[in-house]
């Protein structure tokens, strides 16, 4: 699914989804938060601007498409987004591979 150019809210977040915390070229994914299915950059942002705690994905949960490409607008599931070896299955725009050190703050593990 495509999500053109819905809002992605956070902390000076471009139109590739890069925010104030994390802005490489490679930081162009938004995760979609269990707790207020709302689009962030980051954890960070999601801390910063939303009013209530952080809710992690449950791994029976993992085929919810909650993770957006900021290149192309396209909506993975959280286990495409594991499995896509740090680019995009529609657009092979690269992610930062960094992320997955901070997968635990997002699912359970």
């Amino acid at each position: 699914m495509n999500m053109s150019k819905r809002a992605i809210k956070g902390i000076n977040v471009d139109e590739e989804t890069r925010c104030g915390h994390y802005h490489t070229e490679k930081d162009i994914i938004a995760i979609k938060f269990k707790c207020c299915d709302t689009y962030y950059p980051c954890h960070k942002c999601h801390d910063e601007v939303a009013d209530h705690e952080l809710v992690l994905w449950g791994r029976e949960e993992w085929n919810e498409k909650a993770v957006l490409c900021g290149k192309c607008r396209s909506e993975l599931s959280i286990l495409q987004y594991m499995n896509c070896q740090s680019s995009c299955p529609y657009c092979q725009a690269p992610f930062n591979p960094g992320c997955s050190n901070h997968y635990h703050l997002y699912f359970e593990g």
